[in-house]
């Protein structure tokens, strides 16, 4: 397994992150700690999830996971999003946010948080309140360091700009949704705002719900039990032009002896800016085949390559 720097924080993450969006919930408590075992065991030692995921189940499961652990893992969460259908159940409010990570250390059964996360932009709340509640969670020990989701680069520049006004916290990394079929969103304004400032990407949803492991054919209907079938995400990926990517990039990684699924993970890591690629997994053999995609280095002739396939 590689690693490289979590943002300019200084702390090194496995290039390969294990997203926990299912844990808790389609994943139960046992198949959890057997998928986590086995990740820590290839060498992964980034973990992401949210207080969301699963109403809290995700966090949960992952503490019982981690239980004598806890020094092999660099683990991220998440706070914003709604936990109940109280007015101060969600947002960015100080308020919910002392409550919300209290509630997230409770349930992950540790005393620290190493990366916490805003969910989402928040417009209703002024971004000083939170921005100074996050530095003082930092001063408390509570949380080790920060970063943001789902951001524009405004929204994360806006954020540091008023860390480096007041002297609170900065957002060492960014977490956004980034694939090689929804790329705008980084590589517009985003990227070059990381690359200035040293904050550190992390993509999820690299596989786009499953499309980029070629598994959906044009004219076919999905394969059955797959997110293909229900998922508005996975088909809104079903046009023309997609499937005919798919077609010339599972042939050009095919030839080289890897799979579409590893391709879209190495494309990803060639970005250097990329810290770790958050890959969420329901089975064991999926953090196999991931971990094995994280290890293969695209040269600069081949991400060259890639990309004009992708252009055209």
């Amino acid at each position: 397994m590689n690693y490289r720097t979590l943002g300019r924080s200084g702390v090194k993450v496995s290039v390969l992150g294990l997203g926990g969006n299912q844990f808790g919930g389609k994943v139960d408590v046992d198949s959890t700690s057997r998928i986590v075992h086995h990740a820590l065991d290839l060498g992964v030692n980034f973990i992401d999830t949210a207080d969301v995921y699963s109403r809290g189940k995700s966090e949960e499961a992952l503490g019982i996971a981690l239980h004598g652990r806890w020094d092999r893992v660099v683990l991220a969460t998440k706070f914003k999003s709604p936990m109940g259908d109280g007015p101060n159940d969600s947002g960015m409010s100080r308020y919910h946010l002392m409550n919300a990570v209290e509630a997230s250390l409770r349930r992950l059964q540790t005393d620290h948080i190493d990366l916490y996360q805003i969910h989402s932009w928040d417009a209703t709340m002024p971004l000083e309140e939170v921005m100074r509640g996050l530095d003082d969670l930092v001063r408390s020990g509570k949380v080790r360091y920060l970063g943001v989701s789902n951001f524009t680069a405004w929204q994360t520049c806006r954020a540091n700009d008023l860390a480096e006004r007041y002297g609170w916290t900065p957002m060492v990394t960014t977490q956004p949704h980034y694939h090689m079929l929804e790329r705008a969103g980084v590589e517009r304004e985003l990227q070059a705002y990381c690359e200035t400032f040293g904050v550190g990407i992390l993509p999820y949803f690299p596989l786009a719900g499953g499309f980029l492991t070629g598994k959906y054919q044009e004219g076919q209907p999905p394969p059955p039990g797959t997110r293909g079938e229900s998922s508005p995400y996975v088909q809104r990926y079903f046009k023309p032009e997609n499937f005919a990517k798919m077609r010339a990039l599972s042939a050009w990684a095919e030839a080289r002896g890897h799979s579409m699924a590893e391709l879209a993970v190495a494309w990803l890591l060639a970005n250097r800016q990329v810290s770790s690629v958050i890959a969420g997994v329901t089975r064991t053999d999926q953090v196999d085949a991931n971990v094995k995609a994280a290890a293969w280095t695209l040269t600069t002739e081949e991400k060259a390559e890639v990309d004009k396939a992708l252009e055209g």
